[in-house]
Parts: structure tokens; C-alpha cells; sequence
């Protein structure tokens, strides 16, 4: 069996690697472990630069305190102003010994509300609560979620960007 430690306890982003992993690989087994370790960067990353390497650091900090897995998965969602509006996004970074896959999820823009409030230091999970009058919210659907009635969820939001991290494990004679 394939130990498969996730740099996160958040049940979100836990259930979209099982998810993905389970898609790309349906005749293996997988052992999953969510952990807590840091990212080195900010609570809320404020640039596509910063969040990538927040879930680089993730899994790499993972990696180094478990060292007995076969993958390792760094999740960072983060923010960055374009002109006047703020787009919303994620990385993911996915690491094997020999190996490394990531990719983004797709780019969406946040409502006026929620930016204003992020100007002002809230970070995204708590401007979604406020503005959306929820508690917790990034432990659940999130602002994607919220924003789209739960058409696309948190988890499925991640899902699509942990399959595509994924391919360099998949078709390992290309990588």
C-alpha cells in the first residue's frame, strides 16, 4: 500500500487527493495522512508566486517530517490583485522521491465586498464568512462554493488540479 501524506488537516483538501488519487490510479492502494506543517509563507498569499510556494513548502515539509511515504501533497489557495479586481486560485504540489507534478485550479474574481475587506487584512475564508454570514467556511465549500451555490465545491474546485499535479506520476516514461 502507497502512503500518501497531505500537508493539511483541512477535510476539503483531504477528500480531493483521495479523490484524484483514487481517478488517476483506480487498481491501487492508497493509505491517506493529513498533517500539519507550515507553508513559510504568508496566512494569505497575495500573489501567484507566494501561493505556489506556499504548497511547494508544504509538501516539501511534509516530506522531510514523514519520511516513510510515497507522495506528499502541498495545497495553497491564494489571492492576487489584477488592475482594480482580485482573482482567486490554488496550487497544487504533489512530490514523490524522484518526482514532482503540480499545477493551479482555475482562476475566478471576487466580489467587490470581499476584496474591500481583504484590504483591510481579513484573509479570504474570513471576509467569506463575513460577507456571506457563515462560520468556518473554508473547512467546508469555501468561496468558490458560496459564489457558485455549490455548482463547484471546494473539493471538486481542487479535484481537477490534483488529477492534472498527477499526470507526471501517471505517464512516468514522459517525465
Amino acid at each position: 500500500m502507497k502512503k500518501v501524506i497531505i500537508a493539511s488537516k483541512n477535510p476539503v483538501k483531504i477528500n480531493a487527493v483521495k479523490k484524484g488519487f483514487k481517478k488517476m490510479f483506480p487498481n491501487e492502494t492508497f493509505e491517506f495522512t493529513g498533517v500539519s506543517v507550515s507553508s513559510e509563507v504568508s496566512d494569505q498569499p497575495l500573489s501567484n508566486n507566494e501561493t505556489f510556494k506556499g504548497a511547494s513548502n508544504r509538501a516539501q515539509n511534509a516530506k522531510q517530517q514523514y519520511i516513510d511515504a510515497t507522495y506528499w501533497v502541498g495545497i495553497e489557495g491564494g489571492i492576487q490583485p489584477n488592475n482594480e479586481e482580485m482573482e482567486a486560485f490554488a496550487w497544487i504540489v504533489i512530490k514523490s522521491n524522484l518526482k514532482t507534478g503540480k499545477s493551479r485550479t482555475g482562476t475566478f474574481f471576487l466580489p467587490t465586498e470581499i476584496v474591500k475587506l481583504i484590504n483591510k487584512g481579513l484573509e479570504l475564508g474570513e471576509a467569506d464568512d463575513i460577507v456571506f454570514n457563515k462560520s468556518n467556511s473554508k473547512q467546508e465549500n469555501g468561496a468558490v462554493g458560496l459564489l457558485t451555490n455549490n455548482i463547484i465545491d471546494r473539493t471538486s474546485y481542487y479535484l481537477e488540479a490534483v488529477i492534472l499535479a498527477l499526470i507526471p506520476f501517471k505517464n512516468e516514461q514522459f517525465y
